[in-house]
């Protein structure tokens, strides 16, 4: 009995090894949720990549849209500071028209003036060396026989006069400059720090003013002391 117990443990065990080593032997297949769960994690996988590579790119177009709205906002600047330079450039250039048209009148009315010059220096030549020399000549012999000096020369009575023109331009140019809070010529000016004295009485025209009568005239007294009868 013992020995039949025996074969039959020992055929188990043989049995056993069969089934392992057949077990070893035969390829492992994925079968049921495990292989859903498998797909699952290499989707997932590949999502996460997708979705690093898509916020790098989007992180490259925000850094490129922002940089680009400074650009438009540089342009935009840039163009209304060409406006202005474009506005100040054609106010200058008016005022450069203006000031050529200005030029060109001077050089008109130069080349007037200097004709003008030339005329009025041969009229004085031609009259001094002419009429008025001839005039001159006659009045000094006719004022040396009446023993007259002679008249003063031509050259000294411009010269006197051209003085006279200086000094009254001189004169008008300090009056143009003088500040206007200085007294008209005629007021009494303040001397040694002392205000003018205001005159006395009434003005003359006053309405208030009386006529003044005249005392009756006393006749003189004779030689005798006695008072003529009137």
């Amino acid at each position: 009995m013992a020995s039949t117990s025996a074969g039959s443990s020992a055929q188990t065990s043989a049995s056993a090894s069969a089934a392992v080593a057949a077990a070893a032997n035969t390829p492992l297949f994925a079968t049921g949720d495990w292989t859903k769960s498998l797909i699952q994690l290499a989707k997932t996988a590949e999502l996460k990549k997708h979705a690093l590579t898509l916020q790098l790119h989007t992180a490259h177009i925000l850094s490129a849209h922002a940089a680009l709205e400074q650009k438009n906002k540089a342009i935009q600047d840039l163009k209304e500071q060409k406006n202005k330079l474009d506005s100040e450039r054609a106010r200058l250039l008016n005022c450069l028209r203006e000031v050529n048209e200005d030029r060109d009148k001077a050089d008109i009315q130069e080349v007037t003036l200097n004709k003008e010059i030339s005329d009025l220096q041969y009229k004085i030549k031609t009259i001094s060396e002419g009429e008025y020399l001839a005039a001159k000549q006659d009045v000094d012999r006719l004022r040396q026989e009446l023993g007259q000096p002679p008249l003063p020369s031509l050259q000294s009575t411009i010269e006197e006069k051209s003085a006279e023109y200086l000094k009254s331009l001189r004169l008008q140019a300090e009056s143009a400059n003088a500040p206007s809070g200085t007294k008209r010529a005629g007021e009494e000016q303040p001397t040694d720090g002392q205000p003018a004295k205001r005159p006395r009485g009434r003005p003359k025209g006053s309405k208030n003013s009386k006529p003044k009568v005249k005392p009756a005239s006393t006749p003189a007294p004779t030689a005798s002391g006695s008072v003529p009868p009137s």
